[in-house]
């Protein structure tokens, strides 16, 4: 009778005074190994695997691009070739991020070429294609995102965002090894390769997870070779880029305004333009010589010095701190990363509320399903007008309205376009002759200032903490960061605290620090943890001590079920490759089968796994069936692995040395 009691599924009948997630599950659950458990076990694990080329891919809200090294000349960095279709007043070293797919929704293309396809197809039958742009953001912005989470098309269908983005990888992928094979002068293979891809360090665990899944559903690396994707973190690849500048590769904001007499507005302007020129001037070669050297910047730093990496992408803006580690240079993150969707497109939203405000919401909302290719075409134009927005500038900004806007703007409404400007009290906004919006300076930089102003409040919260004081530089990177408003912006706001560096080419700093992270993927060496994790465990029962409603009884034993026994706690550091490890037994000794479940959580410090904002991130089963154990009891060995932005778990029986292993998948749910 007595054996007949502990079976788990009675665990379940318990009266609760609070659902517990252990009994409902009714596993017979584990229990810390007096002494308690070691945690600084670190070992780590290197394997090594020799690649040729490594091949970064920056997928970016706005434009991605790839560039690429051998890994027998490190200090070559080639950027990929030229796109076809360039627009006006836009550097086209990368491509737009936008994909197309064709009416039975297979691909089609991407970038400029599918922008322009899109562009040139009747109205009639461009509504039944697939057209996507700036769908990035959708990572980042979904509370609950899954394998199966949906991105809407422009006219309005929805497609799965797993096959848009392995679309895009896979697309790619093939330009790459095209490009490749062209180098080397045969089928170059892609086992080859060493695949790095960008991801914002902000971004959830489950976004970073999505990407991983994205590039094994479309054949850049397979399930079984994991360690060929390595997934950076946007401003750690700037930061190991920043690294190697040299002053010629670079603009201080502040130190020219004392050489040159100039004032800090114009010199910032003055500055860009001929930092713009000369990189314009070595577009043509497409190879970037990064010397093995510390760049001269960097040979300032000394031991301990701090410096922050301002990320301002399309989508989002990142903001990290990374502190240096002498001799090798080594980078420690000291403050998790944080930021928010504050990019440049947040600029694109501001001029379509502005449009909507002129011509009303009922109406842009039918144009852009109706006339979805003149939308595109009309983004495009304030697009390059949006790059010429300046502090000091006097002179208006025109914006060509296209053709079928006024036209499709009179059927709808029955008055002209010109009408609906003298009739809007948007008093900047005046309608040209030519068929034209003219802006006024100050209405093109109200649309900048609400992002602006996230980009400054989020600064100063930062370099308000403790942990943020005496910060010797400011790295400004990202293709935002051109912007001359945002450059005032920062150092009105920095008052001469630190140093402002903008490397030239700035929109590519990141993918040029992603290849030499994906040669050298040591240089990183201390992370701040973004959760806690640990696993739920039954502890022995304390009176007084644990919640009564808590109370398990088995076999005569009080457990105190639910516990999370943390591994490691959010905003803990943890070094790359790290172990941690703890030691548990079976609180059943008959169990034929150990279950364990991880857990992780925003919060730094977590009692029971019921509480809220706990969820469960990964299982692990191991079978300890037909085996005995010599030891009075037996010892089932826990170990968590930190690596890039996958957490592996593993269970061992120490006894059989039987093993199980579970990437932590945050997805499903």
């Amino acid at each position: 009778m007595n054996e007949r009691k502990a079976a788990p599924e009675d665990v379940i009948s318990d009266a609760m005074a609070n659902p517990s997630p252990a009994k409902s599950m009714g596993d017979p659950g584990i229990t810390p190994l007096s002494p308690s458990h070691t945690q600084n076990d670190t070992e780590q694990v290197q394997t090594q695997q020799s690649f040729v080329v490594v091949v970064a891919i920056d997928f970016g809200t706005t434009s991605s691009g790839y560039a690429y090294a051998f890994t027998k000349e490190p200090e070559c960095i080639h950027t990929m070739r030229r796109w076809e279709g360039g627009d006006p007043g836009v550097s086209n070293q990368k491509t737009p991020t936008t994909i197309l797919l064709t009416p039975d929704r297979k691909f089609h293309s991407f970038g400029y070429a599918a922008r322009d396809f899109y562009h040139d197809l009747d109205p009639s039958e461009s509504k039944h294609w697939l057209y996507l742009e700036k769908f990035k953001m959708k990572l980042h912005t979904t509370a609950n995102l899954s394998i199966d989470t949906d991105l809407h098309a422009a006219n309005g269908k929805r497609v799965k965002a797993l096959d848009i983005f392995a679309y895009a990888l896979a697309f790619f992928k093939e330009q790459a090894l095209k490009e490749l094979s062209d180098q080397t002068g045969g089928d170059f293979d892609n086992n080859d390769v060493r695949w790095v891809i960008t991801v914002p360090a902000i971004w959830k665990m489950p976004a970073k997870q999505f990407m991983r899944e994205a590039a094994y559903k479309s054949g850049l690396v397979s399930r079984e070779n994991p360690e060929q994707l390595i997934i950076a973190l946007e401003p750690e690849a700037a930061s190991i880029y920043c690294r190697k500048l040299r002053l010629h590769q670079m603009v201080d904001l502040g130190t020219q305004n004392t050489q040159n007499g100039f004032s800090p507005t114009e010199n910032a302007g003055s500055a860009m333009s001929q930092a713009k020129e000369h990189v314009r001037r070595n577009r043509q070669s497409r190879t970037f010589l990064v010397e093995n050297v510390v760049g001269e910047l960097w040979s300032e730093l000394e031991e301990g010095d701090r410096y922050v990496v301002v990320d301002c992408g399309g989508g989002t803006v990142d903001l990290t701190v990374h502190q240096i580690r002498l001799p090798e240079g080594h980078l420690k993150e000291l403050y998790k990363a944080s930021g928010g969707p504050y990019g440049s497109i947040g600029i694109d939203y501001e001029f379509e509320k502005l449009l909507c405000k002129i011509f009303g919401q009922d109406f842009i909302d039918t144009f852009k399903i109706k006339r979805p290719a003149a939308w595109v075409d009309l983004m495009i134009a304030f697009e390059s007008r949006k790059r010429a927005a300046a502090p000091e500038r006097t002179n208006p900004l025109n914006i060509n309205l296209p053709f079928s806007f006024i036209d499709y703007y009179k059927k709808f409404r029955g008055h002209s376009v010109e009408h609906a400007l003298r009739k809007s009290n948007v008093d900047f906004v005046k309608w040209s002759s030519q068929g034209m919006l003219r802006m006024s300076p100050d209405a093109m930089n109200s649309l900048f200032k609400p992002t602006i102003d996230h980009i400054i409040q989020h600064l100063t919260e930062l370099f308000d903490k403790p942990e943020v004081s005496d910060i010797k530089f400011l790295f400004l990177v990202g293709g935002f960061a051109e912007s001359p408003l945002l450059q005032q912006a920062v150092q009105n706001m920095l008052q001469g605290r630190s140093r402002i560096i903008i490397p030239h080419d700035v929109g590519l700093t990141i993918l040029k620090g992603a290849v030499l992270f994906g040669l050298d993927p040591s240089v990183i060496k201390v992370r701040r943890s973004p959760l806690t994790y640990g696993v739920g465990v039954l502890n022995r029962f304390v009176e007084g001590k644990h919640p009564p409603e808590k109370l398990l009884v088995k076999d005569g034993t009080r457990w105190c079920t639910d516990v999370f026994d943390t591994f490691i706690a959010a905003d803990q550091s943890v070094s790359l490759g790290e172990m941690v490890k703890r030691s548990y037994t079976p609180a059943k000794p008959s169990q034929q089968v150990i279950v364990i479940h991880v857990y992780c959580s925003e919060k730094e410090s977590v009692g029971f796994i019921s509480e809220s904002g706990v969820r469960k991130c990964g299982t692990l089963r191991l079978d300890v069936s037909g085996t005995e154990s010599t030891a009075p009891r037996r010892e089932i060995q826990t170990l968590m692995q930190f690596g890039d932005t996958e957490i592996r778990a593993m269970a061992v029986d120490v006894s059989t040395g039987r093993t199980v292993k579970a990437s932590i998948d945050f997805l499903s749910h």
